[in-house]
Order: C-alpha cells, then sequence, then structure tokens
C-alpha cells in the first residue's frame, strides 16, 4: 500500500505584510543616505571652500591673500563665513596687503546645464584679468571646451570690458572686448560671456569707487 503524502502550499504573505516590508526597507534605506550625505558633507565643503579659494588666487595674478566681501545693507562688509551665496564676492590683495583685485562670481544656463563661473576684475582698469569655470555639465568634446581650450580660457587673461564682452568667429576679434569663440561650441562660448557681462554690470552697482576698497581684515 502506497502512502499518500498531503502537501500543504505555504501561505502567502498578506498584502499588509508587503507593504509594511517595502516601506521598512525604503525607511532603512533613507536613513542609510541621509547618514552617508551627512557623513561626507564637512569634506565636500571643505574641497569646495579649498577649489575657491585657489580660483580666487589664479583668476587674480600677483594676489596672495583674500577676503569674502558680503554686500550687506547698501555697501560691502567682510565676511568671515565660507558661504557662496549671490550676494558675496572675493577682494583680493598682495603681500603688503594691497588691494589688486575682485574675483565675481557668475552663474548662468549653459547649452546642456547651468555653468558656474569666477572671473578677475580690475575695475580701475575696466578690464578682467583670468577665469576659471567652477561648475560645468556642458557636452563632452564639445562644450567643456569651455574649460579644457587652454586657448578659450586665455581669452580673457586681459580682457577689456567696455563697452561688453563679444564672442565672435574663431579668428577673427579684433577689438580688445573680443574672444574667439570655440567652434562647435558657440552657444558655450556665448553663454560664459553672457554671464560674465551680467555679473560684472550686477556688481559694478555695488562696488565702491577706485581707491575706497574694503582694507584686508
Amino acid at each position: 500500500m502506497t502512502d499518500t503524502i498531503k502537501i500543504v502550499p505555504e501561505k502567502e504573505p498578506s498584502s499588509f505584510v508587503l507593504v509594511f516590508a517595502l516601506a521598512l526597507a525604503g525607511f532603512l534605506s533613507g536613513l542609510g543616505i541621509i547618514a552617508v550625505y551627512e557623513g561626507t558633507m564637512p569634506t565636500i565643503k571643505a574641497n569646495k571652500a579649498r577649489e575657491l579659494r585657489e580660483a580666487v588666487f589664479k583668476v587674480l595674478p600677483g594676489v596672495t591673500q583674500m577676503q569674502r566681501l558680503e554686500y550687506r545693507d547698501g555697501k560691502l562688509v567682510p565676511e568671515k563665513g565660507q558661504g557662496d551665496s549671490e550676494s558675496s564676492v572675493y577682494a583680493g590683495y598682495d603681500e603688503a596687503g594691497h588691494f589688486v583685485g575682485y574675483a565675481v562670481p557668475g552663474e548662468g544656463p549653459g547649452f546642456q546645464d547651468t555653468i558656474s563661473l569666477l572671473f578677475g576684475y580690475l575695475p580701475d582698469q575696466r578690464k578682467m584679468v583670468g577665469m576659471v569655470i567652477l561648475d560645468s555639465r556642458e557636452t563632452p568634446g564639445l562644450g567643456d571646451k569651455i574649460y579644457k581650450d587652454a586657448d578659450f580660457v586665455a581669452n580673457f587673461d586681459d580682457l577689456s570690458v567696455d563697452p561688453m564682452i563679444v564672442a565672435v568667429k574663431k579668428g577673427t576679434k579684433s577689438s580688445p572686448n573680443e574672444i574667439d569663440a570655440i567652434t562647435g561650441a558657440t552657444i558655450s562660448s556665448k553663454a560664459v560671456v553672457r554671464i560674465m557681462n551680467e555679473a560684472r554690470l550686477r556688481w559694478e552697482k555695488r562696488l565702491p569707487p577706485p581707491g575706497h576698497e574694503p582694507a584686508l581684515e
């Protein structure tokens, strides 16, 4: 006589158990992401502060000291924090503490995404003396040349701001306020120029007249 084995089907978990398990897994994953974010944030901020400081010295030749200035209550005042708000600009000084120029931040839309940059500005000479791209997601191989193409970056090492900076076809610039656009990346080139013009015009209304710059503290 053959024994019959009765198979009892396993009971499927209820919808409540499934939903609860998924919710718990999502909650724990979220906590893990937050913990990693909070743990790495001080390092990220420190790296950004270091990169910004290096950029200030790069766009302002001859500068060995700097201080962040914030536009508040109609005037520029030294700010000890390390923020990078739109109301901040960076003053550069030489070894003797004499004012050299401003490192001005700018931001605006490019071809792909937002472009953030910093440029050196000498208001008494009415010219820009350097430019660094701080953040960009422009098209690799084309738009990213705004920071990879040394010739394009060199356009801004001695550039008149009057009446405005203008991007022209590569090889055709003939005026001190013109820059050679990048072949194949004209939109990105013009975006950089537009951002710099807008930032310069915005800050010129806030900067004190030459000879009255904030002293280094």
